[in-house]
């Protein structure tokens, strides 16, 4: 039978209901009665059949919308733009949206890069004018007009609409488990961190560009991924799992025709910028490379404990304090751990009993970055939630890194506060703590899913598909020849091929 026709079988089959198959959402139904009954019969319609309104994938979208709408609720303190006796922190509603529609100067009519450096890559540059310099023109013909309020407002529209668009292919991708793509819509980092900043712009485009690896389309796949890279660094990260897999499998063309054209894309939109505006353009990469240690990184834990555990002469600096001073060896250290991460997560996919998921080493790879990383802003967390829900769609670990991160959203606005007043909000301590929780909780996710690679038995996704619904061309192939030779010739007992 072909790939297509069992894929095809797969999504018409009956979708997974997590109060039975879920151990943590099974154990917690208990307080509303119990898991599904087996009289439940309507919801086990295949997809395209239901006769009901309220479909799984519908009240998911619902949910979505519903999260949205809450998180401008969070952020309406700020939307008028008055942030006075720091409103903007003791309401939590702090945004770069509004505060940088003022600071890049869209307010004045100023053009991302031409007029203006953008500390962000070119396409996030272009879309901030995109929407804020018609709002300008708007202002200019009428002085009531409160632009900083209308350029937020329209902001949360399309970035509401990513979103959503986001869930959407989640569910896609996952016709047979659509309850997985709720773990994102109803996720409390969505609802505190949507807009504070331009974050699900990248993400958006990121999730089509899998959507379209999933179709066999490795071309549309590496087009999306390069805006989406043009966008925000990350969605670049993707096509290392990419490669990987198509290695393990034997099917390198379609892995370079996406990595070709996503080259060509990620060109294409900084070319003509980078030529132009040269100083303007760069600025992006000048500040990632001048920043020193931020927030509630792995970084900022070790200055913290140098100053609690000093070996040296009383005046002496800790080593991440001096790592802080001197920021090229930082900036070196951080790339160096990051590329030592994507060399294991290599070893990692092509030594596995069974081909891992591309969800899989695609979440780990991006957090591996933010693990090491020197900066991981509040909204960094919007990165990794498609893909832990592609890759390890559980509740109960998913629900403590939420956890964890809501505490850390808390504890940094107390920090901000703080800083801004010059009167702490609570010790120091407090605010590392969160930041050290937040950090295990995504290291213990990494574990987790890496110990289902290796155990693939575990891994909810297998139960549910035969191979990986998102690897498109790679979907169901065997590993490639050399591969399959090397195995051999280590083990000479004949197995079953697996994927």
């Amino acid at each position: 039978m072909s790939t297509q026709s069992t894929r095809g079988i797969d999504d018409a089959g009956a979708p997974d209901h997590p109060s039975r198959s879920d151990g943590f959402v099974r154990g917690a139904s208990g307080l509303i009665g119990g898991p599904l009954g087996d009289h439940a019969v309507a919801l086990d319609r295949p997809v395209g059949r239901e006769r009901r309104f309220w479909t799984a994938a519908r009240i998911v979208l619902a949910l979505v919308c519903l999260t949205m709408a809450l998180h401008w609720v969070q952020k309406s303190p700020c939307q008028d733009g008055a942030w006075t006796n720091n409103v903007q922190y003791t309401r939590f509603c702090y945004t770069d949206v509004l505060a940088l529609y003022y600071a890049e100067g869209l307010n004045e009519g100023k053009v991302p890069y031409r007029d203006h450096p953008v500390e962000y890559p070119v396409l996030t540059g272009y879309f901030m004018g995109a929407l804020g310099l018609p709002v300008h023109a708007l202002g200019a013909d009428d002085p009531g007009l409160n632009q900083g309020m209308w350029f937020y407002n329209l902001n949360v529209l399309v970035l509401g609409a990513l979103a959503v668009a986001t869930v959407a292919v989640l569910l896609a991708l996952r016709r047979r488990r659509p309850w997985d793509a709720a773990l994102f819509a109803l996720a409390p980092a969505l609802l505190l961190t949507a807009t504070v900043n331009w974050d699900l712009l990248a993400i958006g485009l990121a999730a089509f560009g899998l959507l379209a690896w999933a179709r066999s389309r490795p071309a549309l796949a590496g087009l999306l991924l390069g805006l989406g890279g043009a966008a925000k660094l990350w969605p670049l990260f993707l096509f290392w799992p990419i490669l990987l897999l198509a290695i393990r499998s034997g099917r390198l063309r379609a892995a370079l025709t996406a990595i070709g054209t996503g080259a060509a894309a990620l060109l294409v939109v900084n070319l003509p910028t980078a030529l132009l505006y040269p100083t303007n353009w760069g600025r992006f990469l000048e500040l990632n490379t001048e920043r020193p240690i931020d927030w509630g990184t792995l970084w900022y834990i070790g200055r913290y404990l140098d100053g609690k555990v000093n070996l040296g002469d009383p005046g002496s600096q800790g080593p991440f304090e001096w790592l802080n001073v001197n920021i090229p060896v930082l900036n070196n250290l951080s790339y160096a751990l990051f590329l030592l991460a994507c060399v294991g997560i290599a070893v990692l996919a092509l030594r596995a009993p069974r081909r891992p998921r591309l969800a899989q080493l695609a979440f780990l790879v991006v957090a591996a970055f933010l693990i090491f990383s020197k900066v991981w802003s509040q909204q960094f967390v919007l990165w990794l939630l498609p893909l832990a829900v592609l890759a390890r769609p559980k509740w109960g670990a998913f629900l403590a890194w939420q956890l964890a991160e809501v505490a850390y959203f808390a504890a940094f606005y107390g920090e901000l506060l703080g800083a801004s007043t010059g009167r702490p909000v609570f010790p120091e301590g407090v605010f590392v703590l969160a930041a050290t929780l937040r950090l295990t909780t995504v290291v213990v996710l990494c574990v987790l899913v890496v110990r289902e690679i290796l155990r693939p038995e575990q891994d909810a996704v297998r139960a549910t598909y035969a191979d990986d619904p998102d690897a498109g061309v790679i979907d169901g192939a065997p590993d490639a020849p050399w591969l399959q030779r090397r195995r051999a010739a280590a083990d000479p007992t004949p197995e079953p091929v697996t994927t």
